[in-house]
């Protein structure tokens, strides 16, 4: 509807003109439009009333989103092996691996390492945990390339790998820190593009959200993107096996609000990608 020009001058909107009119002086179907234009506003206010919400002009992004009891560090990484050479990859990184994230001399830690099922095919993730952010990080890393045994492994890994990539995370606040698990379990990350300027909104409603996946213990972490691909959030699942994550998904669907949140949730995604993973021999996360 055109936007109706007053007599002093000014141009008043269909909504505004709608709602001054009344519901005797309209048709049944403009009225109906007048109350569908003040639905919205009237159910944001109400819905402020409970909902707490981070106000994204008062710091950045990373402190309103992030663990303040903690300044830990996650590495994404993600390999993927020449198909001919993918077992004996696994091998070196069994064998290599696990002694970084045992040996105290290095300040970091293995949170867990796959191989993709289904999604992109011959491929390795490993994520890793620094305790004391940037600074940590950087002594691990001058650390080891002092490490001669490190050195060769980059060497040998380097002739079985097509591409790799990597980024640098931080821990949303309202998800489950990741620990080690026993299993056997399958893993899922779930990794969604999202539109430049929406991870407030993003976090917002997810801090609501994430109470309706924690039923089954599947909720592994929650992350978001400093450096490398920005705007990029991953969420870390376990299951027994598919036809469990099929249930407890869609028993998601059965709670009060789930839909909602995926609704106002959906039009901030640019892309996303689910992988299925399975945990090789040594991850902690099993």
């Amino acid at each position: 509807m055109a936007a109706r020009v007053l007599s002093s001058g000014r141009v008043a909107s269909a909504g505004s003109f709608l709602r001054r009119a009344g519901p005797c002086s309209l048709q049944p179907g403009l009225w109906k439009l007048a109350s569908s234009i003040n639905r919205p506003r009237e159910d944001s206010w109400l819905k402020s009333l409970f909902v707490r919400k981070v106000d994204p002009r008062k710091d950045a992004h990373s402190n309103l989103l992030a663990k303040r009891e903690t300044s830990s560090l996650y590495k994404l990484q993600f390999h993927n092996v020449k198909p001919e050479c993918l077992e004996a990859y696994n091998k070196i990184c069994q064998e290599v691996l696990p002694k970084i994230h045992e040996d105290k001399h290095y300040p970091c830690t293995l949170v867990g390492t796959w191989n993709t099922w289904y999604g992109e095919q011959d491929q390795a993730v490993h994520l890793w945990r620094y305790e004391g952010g940037y600074p940590v990080l950087t002594e691990v890393m001058n650390k080891l390339k002092e490490n001669q045994e490190f050195a060769e492994f980059r060497k040998a890994r380097s002739n079985m790998l097509l591409s790799r990539k990597n980024q640098l995370l931080l821990e949303f606040s309202f998800w489950n820190e990741p620990v080690p698990r026993s299993g056997p379990n399958i893993y899922e990350l779930r990794s969604y593009q999202l539109r430049p300027g929406t991870m407030i909104e993003w976090g917002n409603y997810w801090a609501r959200a994430i109470r309706f996946r924690q039923d089954s213990n599947e909720a592994v972490g929650g992350f978001f993107s400093q450096i490398g691909q920005l705007y990029m959030v991953h969420h870390l699942w376990a299951y027994k096996d598919l036809q469990t994550r099929e249930d407890i998904r869609n028993a998601a669907w059965h709670k009060h609000g789930w839909e909602e949140l995926v609704y106002y949730t959906v039009p901030l995604i640019q892309e996303m990608e689910s992988r299925i993973m399975i945990p090789q021999k040594t991850s902690p996360l099993q």
